[in-house]
This record gives structure tokens, C-alpha cells and sequence, in this order.
């Protein structure tokens, strides 16, 4: 039940406007979430319950007459009788409003509208309503198509939330990456001294984990155990996170080149688990390969940190796991919306995270505007998150970050308020078992 979503598609008409230039009040919106909340508790409960409160309401941007809203709706967690939700509200279709055509001096028509190629997020809550137990009962069998209709049974429906929605969660700060260049941004960290600055604000905003590519005086991407050796020793110097060295380095590069850093001997490393499509490039990573480099990551005492691009890498590291190449328990990072391979979307995220055996754990790294939502779902769910420069430079759509830390502390901020709490290096460390292995 967790994880549960419904939606609504409405266009706001003159009679919902009710401010100047047919501005739409924000109750309006209020009420289209309390509607998704009631579609809900009926699912659930077969009731429509009671809303409690609101904990979080955010108004950002405006809703005018004309406008079409999407906005959907998400169970967080269930209690006796209480029933947390996650709400959101978009913009689709915006009216033009009199603007002007390409001439400049033409006006449109006031009926004129257009398509926005991507949606406006108009409004965020997260809430709490309540079905009193005596109240709870299932949804009746006629509401199913092909079943006799009958009285609903009346035994309540108590849910409780799976074991993985801890409230634990483990940010990675990925500040580097192998490709990223000063020209996209210049927030780049490049020198062994920026690139420990840079993950010592990470630790300050919230992360636990820094995953780590290095570069050499040249500024190009580099798998060079000395240059990792003095990076590494750069950031012991400013703070206490985890340090994750990929060991996919960049494409092209051979598995002796790959495996350079784990000279250092990080407590955690990357293991790419399958071959793939990287864009226009294919990323290689044959079978023989991942077991020499998990078993590389396993001789220097390194906790593997499962990359999985596709459905069947995730097979593969349970098969590595089902050999005995890699210890449990294990941890799993869903890496999404890369071209050519798995897309960030909703129903992939659950999918994958359905894949995961008990006792592991799992995160999700998405690239470009992906991140933000991806990541955030992933919170909801009970995973933990990777966020970064590596993956995406802007922090809103055309202002770019200003480094990682900006990336790492909004996904803390949302992170509290869905009930999950970004823990330090030495609580992630014993979350993932590193050290007792």
C-alpha cells in the first residue's frame, strides 16, 4: 500500500478565479488535493476519513483561469488510523493571456493557449488524514468487474509500513564526475583543494557519502592511484564521509586503468554491474570483467556499491551475490535516465526497487531534471539518494548550482519532511556494514 498514487487532471475556470487577472486562489488547490486524499482513503479503507492537517503547504507559482492542473497524490505511511500523504500539483497547459507574436507587435487572442514542454509545479503539502478503525473496512468486491457484488466485510484494514521506510537515509554527494567540464559549469571542483572544500560543505549539508572522481592537473578525468591517494588525503583533512571511488573511471578505459584507485583502499567502491549504452558511447563491463574487479573491490576491503543502469544488472550483482564474488549484505544503486539505457520514471523506480532481496539496501542516482524527482521518490519509498554536480548542474530550470552542497542540502530539507532524517558518516558506516565485513 505504500507508495499508493492517484491523480486528477482540471482546468481551472473563470468561476475558480478569484482575484485580479483571474488569478486562482490556492484553496482551490487545497481542494483538489483534499479530493485525492479522499479517492485514497477510499481505496485503502473504504471510507472517506477525515483530514487532519497539513504539515507543509507550498505555494510556487501562480494558477490563472484556462490553466490545466495535474496533480497527483502518494501514501507515505499508514498508521492505527492516521494516513500521511504526499501531495503535488502541476501546470500543463498554461492560457497565453494577451501576450504577443513573433512580430512583437501582433496580440493574441485571449482564448489563445499553449502546451509548457515542462510542467510548472504550482503546489506542494504533505498531510495527514484519519479513518477511525471502527470506520475501516474493505472496498467492496462489486467495485471489481466479473465479481458478485456483497456486503463489505468489516474487519479493519491496518497497514504497516514496510521494514526498508526507515527513517534513516544516506546521502551521496557525487561532486566531480569523469566527463563535466568548466564551460558547463563553473562551480566545477577540479584541484585535490577544491574537490575537498567542495565535499566538506557536502558533509555540512547533509551527506554521508562522497563518490569520488578524480582529475588530473590537465583538468581531464584520471584513474591514477596517486592522484586519488592525494585527493583522498585532502578530504580526510576536512571532513569525515565515506569515500566512494568509482572504479568505472570514464568510457574507454581498460580494467587495469579502472581499478586504479582501490590501491587507496576506500571503504567503499563502485561495481558497474552489465554493459550498456552510455549516450552515443557503449560502457563495457563483461561478465569476466565485474567479477575481476568485485573481486579487486572484495581483496581491499571494500563494500561494493551495486551501479545498475538496467533491469538485468540488477540479476547479474544477485548472481555475483548467489556465487559467493560479493558479500551481503548488499547495497544497490538504481541509476536512471541515462540515454540508452532504463528511464527515470515512476513505474521503473518501483519495479526495481520490488527486485531487491531483504536485508539490502538501495539508493537512486537520476541524471539531469531527473534528479530531483527520482530522488525524492526514492525517499518516499525508503531508499536513500545520490545527488550532485556528476549528475545534474542546475539546481532549477537555468540557474545553475553553485557546487553539490546547494543539491545535497535541498534533498535533506525535502527528506524531513516526508519523515526521513539524512544521517552522519559514522551512523552510514554502520548502516551499511562497512568495517564488518
Amino acid at each position: 500500500m505504500i507508495g499508493t498514487s492517484v491523480a486528477l487532471r482540471v482546468r481551472m475556470s473563470a468561476h475558480d478565479a478569484h482575484y485580479a487577472d483571474e488569478l486562482v486562489d490556492g484553496a482551490r488547490i487545497l481542494a483538489i488535493f483534499g479530493d485525492l486524499a479522499t479517492e485514497l482513503l477510499i481505496r485503502l479503507d473504504g471510507d472517506e476519513g477525515l483530514f487532519r492537517a497539513y504539515e507543509s503547504v507550498e505555494f510556487l507559482a501562480p494558477v490563472f483561469a484556462g490553466d490545466y492542473i495535474e496533480a497527483r497524490a502518494e501514501l507515505l505511511a499508514i498508521g492505527a488510523s492516521s494516513r500521511k500523504m504526499r501531495f503535488e500539483a502541476r501546470k500543463t497547459i498554461t492560457n497565453v493571456r494577451g501576450g504577443f507574436g513573433a512580430d512583437g507587435e501582433t496580440g493574441l487572442a485571449r482564448s489563445a493557449a499553449e502546451v509548457l514542454r515542462e510542467p510548472v509545479v504550482v503546489a506542494r503539502a504533505v498531510g495527514t488524514c484519519v479513518v477511525p478503525e471502527a470506520l475501516q473496512r474493505k472496498p467492496r468486491e462489486l467495485y471489481l468487474p466479473g465479481l458478485p457484488a456483497g456486503p463489505a466485510p468489516s474487519a479493519p484494514a491496518i497497514v504497516t509500513p514496510p521494514a526498508d521506510l526507515a527513517p534513516d537515509l544516506i546521502l551521496t554527494a557525487a561532486i566531480v564526475g569523469a566527463e563535466l567540464t568548466r564551460e558547463q559549469t563553473p562551480h566545477l571542483p577540479l584541484t585535490p583543494g577544491e574537490v575537498a572544500d567542495e565535499a566538506a560543505r557536502c558533509r555540512e549539508a547533509g551527506a554521508a557519502i562522497i563518490h569520488l572522481h578524480v582529475r588530473g592537473d590537465d583538468g581531464q578525468n584520471t584513474q591514477s592511484a596517486d592522484r586519488y591517494a592525494e585527493v583522498i588525503a585532502a578530504i580526510r583533512r576536512k571532513c569525515d564521509c565515506i569515500i566512494a571511488p568509482s572504479t568505472g573511471g570514464a568510457v574507454g578505459m581498460s580494467l587495469g586503468e579502472r581499478v586504479g584507485p582501490l590501491a587507496c583502499r576506500p571503504e567503499m567502491a563502485t561495481l558497474n554491474c552489465g554493459t550498456l549504452n552510455f549516450g552515443d558511447q557503449v560502457f563495457v563491463n563483461s561478465r569476466p570483467e565485474i567479477r575481476k574487479i568485485a573481486a579487486k573491490i572484495r581483496a581491499c576491503g571494500a563494500v561494493p556499491e551495486l551501479e545498475c543502469y538496467e533491469v538485468g544488472h540488477v540479476e547479474e550483482a544477485l548472481s555475483l551475490a548467489a556465487e559467493g564474488v560479493i558479500a551481503p549484505p548488499l547495497h544497490f544503486q538504481f541509476v536512471l535516465g541515462v540515454k540508452g539505457a532504463i528511464p527515470a520514471r515512476d513505474d521503473v523506480l518501483h519495479y526495481l526497487r520490488s527486485l531487491v532481496p531483504s536485508g539490502a539496501t538501495w539508493g537512486v542516482a537520476a541524471v539531469g531534471r531527473f534528479q530531483q524527482p527520482m530522488t525524492e521518490l526514492a525517499m518516499r519509498l525508503g531508499g536513500h539518494a545520490r545527488v550532485g554536480l556528476e549528475d545534474n548542474i542546475f539546481i532549477r530550470k537555468g540557474a545553475l548550482a553553485e557546487g553539490s552542497a546547494p543539491l545535497v542540502a535541498r534533498a535533506a530539507a525535502y527528506a524531513r519532511t516526508v519523515g526521513r532524517e539524512p544521517v552522519d558518516p559514522p551512523r552510514a558506516r554502520k548502516l551499511l556494514q562497512i568495517g564488518a565485513r
